[in-house]
């Protein structure tokens, strides 16, 4: 079953990225599949409960998946799909932006 989006482009990408947390997960899956706790520690200041909602979010959204090693203790590890890695260009925009942001505005 499809689920409903909005009728404009613009918002639905808004609703699949616009978590602060989103972003940087996608920014530190560009470079290949992590662990939680890999991404638990690139990402910083995030806590276990929201980082692991914002995943089980983006697997549901098609962005990334989830594989589970039967293992004690578990191993798990997520790795974007083709959608998710199709918003490269995006995260790469969004930093090209920053840095001259950075560039004319720091204080």
């Amino acid at each position: 079953m499809k689920k409903e989006l909005p009728a404009c482009p613009v918002e639905t990408t808004l609703m699949l990225i616009s978590e602060r947390w989103k972003v940087l997960i996608i920014r530190d899956l560009l470079d290949g599949t992590k662990r939680f706790g890999e991404l638990k520690k690139s990402i910083g200041n995030i806590s276990q409960k929201v980082l692991t909602a914002n995943l089980r979010a983006m697997e549901d959204s098609g962005l990334l998946t989830r594989k589970v090693y039967p293992e004690v203790p578990p191993k798990v590890e997520y790795t974007l799909t083709e959608t998710g890695y199709s918003l490269k260009p995006i995260l790469d925009a969004m930093k090209e932006w920053g840095v001259v942001y950075q560039e004319n505005y720091a204080k």
